[in-house]
């Protein structure tokens, strides 16, 4: 245990951010992994696959430059299972680079990565899961059956049934990327950095609003939307640090991609799939901050009182400093 400026005593052995210094943890090390991991892992190798198939689709390099400034979602017209699977394998590119760069620059194991517990909890990742899953299904229906004009019901049986594999298969892996990376790889690296939790916490989730703005939602609502996707990388960043692990952020973030591109789909999201539903309301800024600020407040408080969290303002804001162990830990891998 050390003890901090007012006093209180924090058991660093247990602090999830706290878990760096079991591996090696210099900041250099964190600075050329987020380098390779975003830049050769998402933006190179991820990339590829669908660089290559939309090229193949084009008559000539100036037509394949004007669909790259659409992502090239105009070459896959009528084929959204197949462009949602290129899209997804961008970051399957960086979740390889990311365990390769945790493996073997950091000699960090995935659990100390994901928890700081001694095993991951599969409960946890499943109960954020499901709750969500069942909320979301459940808010989706009642909105559909109070307003069905508002819809279009586009299921369509085999197409669905590809959506469903993708989804089972390939979407959790692109938001286990985006969690361990934020805040997993990127939360722990800044906190070292920082000797603090808070620092961290503002960095990633302004980052992962920021990752968000050249979405279409935000061309269509504007660039206020980018407080959704702010909110809810502080929520996710909340809900890690006072639960010491990515669990509950890992099970929350899959059930919210999931779902979204299960059930309903509009022509203005980023997310363009064989969904059940489409929606066909006009959208509003206001209607898609306002719930973002009501729910996911809610959420925590049920994840608070389930998990009986405590002492959020030292684990939200505390210092992170590592115990003796830790870092003989991390000088025995170094010899």
């Amino acid at each position: 245990m050390t003890q901090t400026k007012n006093g209180n005593l924090i058991l660093n052995n247990i602090m999830y951010i706290a878990q760096a210094y079991k591996s090696l943890h210099e900041a250099w090390r964190y600075i050329v992994g987020a380098l390779a991991i975003f830049f050769i892992g998402w933006q190179f190798i991820g990339i590829l696959p669908l660089t290559l198939a939309s090229f193949l689709r084009v008559n000539n390099l100036e037509q394949w430059m004007e669909s790259a400034q659409t992502t090239f979602s105009d070459l896959f017209e009528g084929e959204s299972n197949l462009y949602l699977i290129l899209i997804l394998f961008t970051f399957i590119g960086g979740l390889i680079v990311l365990l390769l760069v945790v493996k073997y620059l950091h000699k960090q194991s995935l659990t100390q990565l994901t928890t700081a517990r001694e095993k991951v909890d599969w409960n946890r990742i499943f109960f954020a899961f499901f709750s969500w899953a069942a909320f979301s299904i459940l808010t989706t229906a009642i909105a559909y059956y109070s307003a069905p004009e508002m819809f279009e019901f586009n299921f369509n049986l085999l197409p669905f049934l590809g959506l469903l594999a993708i989804s089972l298969l390939l979407l959790p892996l692109q938001t286990s990327f985006e969690e361990y990376f934020f805040r997993g790889y990127l939360m722990q690296g800044i906190g070292v950095m920082a000797g603090n939790r808070w620092v961290p916490l503002l960095i990633t989730s302004i980052g992962f609003g920021l990752l968000h703005i050249m979405n279409p939602e935000i061309e269509k609502l504007g660039y206020e939307v980018i407080s959704v996707y702010i909110g809810m990388g502080l929520f996710l960043g909340i809900i890690t640090l006072m639960d010491e692990g990515l669990e509950l952020a890992l099970g929350f973030h899959a059930a919210n991609n999931m779902i979204i591109s299960l059930l309903v789909t509009a022509d203005w999201t980023a997310l363009q799939t064989n969904s059940i539903l489409i929606d066909r309301t006009e959208p509003s800024a206001l209607g898609q901050i306002l719930p973002i600020f009501i729910i996911l407040p809610i959420l925590t408080f049920i994840y608070a009182r389930k998990y009986k969290w405590s002492n959020w303002k030292e684990k939200l804001t505390g210092e992170v400093r590592p115990v003796a162990s830790d870092l003989s830990h991390t000088s025995n891998r170094d010899n």
